[in-house]
C-alpha cells in the first residue's frame, strides 16, 4: 500500500470512528461524555496496540502516546481555522 492509499484508509477510519460518535449523540448522549469515551477507548486501543494485551505502556510509551496525539489534535485546530477562513498560523 503506498502513502497515498495510507492517507485515504487513515481518514476512511477516522470518518468511521466519527460516524460511531455522531451515533451516540443522536441517540442521546450527551457529545462531552462520548468525547471523554472515545478518548478512553483510544487509550486502551494505543496500549493494545503497542504493547498487547498482557502489556503497558511505560512512562516514555505514555510520553510518545501523548505527544502523538497533542501532534493530531493541532492539526485538527489548524485545518479548522483554515476551513472557517480565520488566519491560520
Amino acid at each position: 500500500m503506498d502513502n497515498e492509499q495510507k492517507l485515504a484508509l487513515h481518514q476512511q477510519l477516522v470518518n468511521e470512528f466519527v460516524a460511531l460518535a455522531n451515533g451516540m449523540k443522536d441517540q442521546g448522549h450527551d457529545i462531552k461524555l462520548v468525547s471523554a469515551a472515545m478518548m478512553a477507548g483510544s487509550a486502551i486501543y494505543a496500549t493494545y496496540s503497542t504493547s498487547g494485551n498482557e502489556g503497558y505502556l511505560h512512562d516514555s510509551g505514555i510520553d510518545k502516546v501523548t505527544d502523538i496525539y497533542k501532534k493530531h489534535l493541532a492539526y485538527v485546530q489548524h485545518a479548522k481555522k483554515v476551513e472557517l477562513g480565520i488566519g491560520a498560523e
